[in-house]
């Protein structure tokens, strides 16, 4: 059995959902230790910390592990090396960052978002899921920092960006109506990309570098390489690693300009280099299919009470308090008074009320607990920002009407903006950075 660690909403209640998708197909083994093993060199000075060579040469190990378990053929060792190089400067740049704004994951909130892990992969219990990742081979407390790695750079990314971003009903109407003239706002893309980055305020001559790098990259695709493997060797976005994929898009959430060259491509045939403020694109369209039938969602109308965890309140506490607030109302306190009085959310002004909710528009512990709830029905949720009294008050079956037309554009208008802003922010991020490279590593 394979584990398909399932993704993790992490941002904000109502968010644009950034999900953090950990791969355990590749088994990674720790590094056996060998008698007059070399000492450990510095690779690389990031800030106030180092990369280490040995740091360096378990990443690739493990990366290489899970490209082959992919399938994917390997780019030149040297290659993926300064590829992995840089995106471990990345990660720790945004570690840093977080460790200086105060951005943390405790412990109860690592533990917990392990335990929905599990959960989610069928599994009785954390212990379960544990013993299962140590057979196959995988280190539970590297996996588990790793996880809280992940969680420190989603709550980055929100309050830097998700938090910050704007989207106007001016962008809203411009973007159905280019969708309505396009005519395939109905179709799914399933899309692989690469990403050359152009760093931000950048010389002639990077830009130039830049987009040499992204011509390389074509004429290899054009030569007959393996898509995944130059998308791996010169890619800058996330998903380098993993061959490019981005997965099925919906039309939607493509930004118009890359839809227009889409729609003109057949499976199996990629784009030339395009330019975005981000950088320079190569798109591949793996497949395509059509979502033309009727949409009917199940919306839920709920309220809740939020009780939110910090270092002030922990976790402890904040489930006592929910606790007690929850066995007032089953004894007949009103739910919306108790919302305006206790809860920690801004919907407590509006008795806790969230509307109508639908599916993925909040995070997945609530959303979990929510749907396991009748109509009338309250229970118990805890997310990332503490613990939450839900109660379900209705549900309907509904198509998608105009104003839910009009949130999915504004989502997909979200998503490509947010990339587009995430990046920017990396590279801002990266040019205020001291780096050094050592040992003969190169950025």
């Amino acid at each position: 059995m394979k584990i398909n660690l399932s993704k993790l909403c992490l941002s904000a209640l109502f968010c644009l959902v950034v999900p953090v998708a950990v791969h355990a197909e590749a088994q990674v083994e720790a590094s056996p230790v060998r008698q007059g093993k070399p000492i450990d060199a510095v690779a690389v000075v990031v800030n106030n910390d180092v990369i280490t060579q040995n740091e360096l040469s378990d990443k690739l190990r493990a990366t290489e592990a899970q490209l082959k378990a992919q399938g994917t053929p390997l780019p030149a060792h040297d290659v993926l090396e300064k590829q992995m190089l840089e995106r471990m400067i990345s990660d720790m740049l945004q570690l840093q960052f977080a460790a200086e704004s105060g951005i943390r994951v405790d412990d109860s909130q690592l533990d917990a978002a392990l335990s929905r892990i599990a959960e989610q992969n069928k599994f009785a219990s954390l212990t379960e899921f544990r013993a299962r990742l140590s057979k196959d081979g995988i280190n539970f407390e590297q996996y588990r920092e790793e996880i809280r790695n992940e969680m420190i750079f989603t709550r980055v990314r929100e309050r830097e960006i998700e938090s910050k971003l704007t989207i106007s009903d001016g962008e809203v109407d411009a973007y159905l109506a280019n969708q309505a003239k396009i005519g395939n706002n109905k179709e799914e893309f399933h899309l692989a990309h690469i990403l050359v980055v152009v760093p931000e305020q950048a010389s002639a001559d990077k830009i130039k570098a830049s987009l040499e790098r992204a011509d390389l990259a074509y004429k290899q695709l054009q030569g007959g390489a393996d898509f995944a493997q130059v998308a791996a060797g010169t890619s800058d976005a996330k998903d380098a690693l993993k061959g490019g994929d981005l997965g099925w898009r919906a039309a939607d959430r493509l930004p118009p300009a890359f839809m227009e060259i889409l729609n003109k491509l057949k499976p199996g045939e990629n784009t030339e280099v395009m330019r975005s403020t981000s950088g320079f694109h190569i798109l591949k369209l793996i497949a395509k299919r059509s979502a033309n039938a009727p949409v009917v969602i199940t919306q839920t109308h709920a309220r809740h009470i939020l009780i939110k965890t910090s270092e002030i309140v922990p976790e402890a506490d904040a489930k006592k308090r929910i606790m007690e607030i929850k066995q007032r109302i089953e004894a007949g306190a009103d739910f919306a008074e108790q919302a305006k009085r206790y809860s920690e959310d801004g919907s407590a002004q509006q008795g806790g009320d969230l509307d109508w909710l639908s599916p993925g528009q909040t995070v997945g512990g609530f959303e979990e607990a929510m749907n396991k709830l009748k109509p009338n029905q309250i229970g118990l949720a805890q997310t990332q920002f503490g613990w939450h009294l839900i109660q379900v008050l209705e549900r309907r079956d509904t198509d998608v009407s105009e104003q839910q037309k009009r949130q999915q554009a504004r989502s997909a208008i979200g998503t490509f903006k947010s990339d587009e802003l995430y990046q920017d922010w990396l590279r801002q991020l990266r040019d205020r950075a001291f780096i050094e490279y050592h040992n003969g590593t190169q950025g």
